[in-house]
């Protein structure tokens, strides 16, 4: 007979899953733009929005702040963060350069059967930009890039890429605003995987490279355009 596992046991395995299904639950939602920068996440209405106890919420929580995508203030509460616009633009350059090795790498490892994934994800790209899905295009956006870094094969680089694109989320979503971006955007990821496929790491590295920096000075122009949009007129 196999040994009885002890209640002590049972109880701490089903609430690390249930933390672990709140914290992936209100993480979905933070990048999903269902909570805003700033927004105070309340631990007593998740808890009864997702029918657990309030002790796994606040794990999440405590998860969340590891993460980076949360901010825990005494006395206040819990609240969604809001990257300052320095930091973002640093974590768009970081990005930059992590993007460049795996094209680097991907121009010399990518398989056949990983083109035709790829290719399949820009396809559904293209079809919610004829859709105006701005919205599923953004969530295929982010699976095209996070496939790309997975397939490199460098776990610990894709650990750390995770880490930060969920920190500048926000900014990317917005940077897909606006007329004739979608399409724009989606001819972009053709010619990333066009360039993958040339088999030349300079070539491959250089369009994912340009690609993220494209998005950092989206961001600031984007940030130079709310600025002002938010500065009172004065009068002549």
């Amino acid at each position: 007979m196999k040994p009885a596992v002890a209640p002590t046991t049972i109880t701490l395995l089903q609430t690390n899953s249930l933390t672990m299904a709140v914290q992936q639950e209100v993480e979905r939602a933070i990048l999903a733009g269902e909570y805003a920068p700033g927004d105070k996440l309340n631990e007593a209405a998740l808890a009864l929005k997702l029918g657990v106890s309030r002790g796994p919420v606040r794990e999440a929580f405590r998860m969340l702040d590891e993460a980076g995508l949360v901010r825990t203030e005494k006395n206040r509460g819990v609240f969604v963060r809001d990257i300052p616009i320095d930091e973002a633009i640093e974590i768009f350059e970081l990005r930059a350069t992590m993007e460049e090795l795996v094209g680097r790498r991907l121009a010399a490892s990518m398989s056949e059967a990983q083109q035709h994934e790829v290719e399949s994800l820009v396809q559904a790209m293209e079809a919610a930009v004829q859709a105006g899905d701005s919205h599923n295009y953004h969530l295929l956006n982010l699976q095209f890039h996070d496939r790309l870094v997975e397939m490199a094969g460098n776990r610990k680089l894709a650990s750390v890429y995770r880490k930060l694109v969920k920190e500048i989320s926000l900014f990317r979503r917005l940077n897909l605003a606006g007329q004739n971006v979608l399409p724009e955007s989606a001819h972009a990821h053709w010619a990333i995987l066009e360039a993958i496929k040339s088999g030349d790491p300079e070539i491959a590295g250089r369009a994912m490279f340009e690609h993220a920096m494209g998005s950092r000075d989206r961001t600031i122009e984007n940030d130079g355009l709310r600025r002002r949009a938010d500065t009172p007129a004065t009068e002549s």
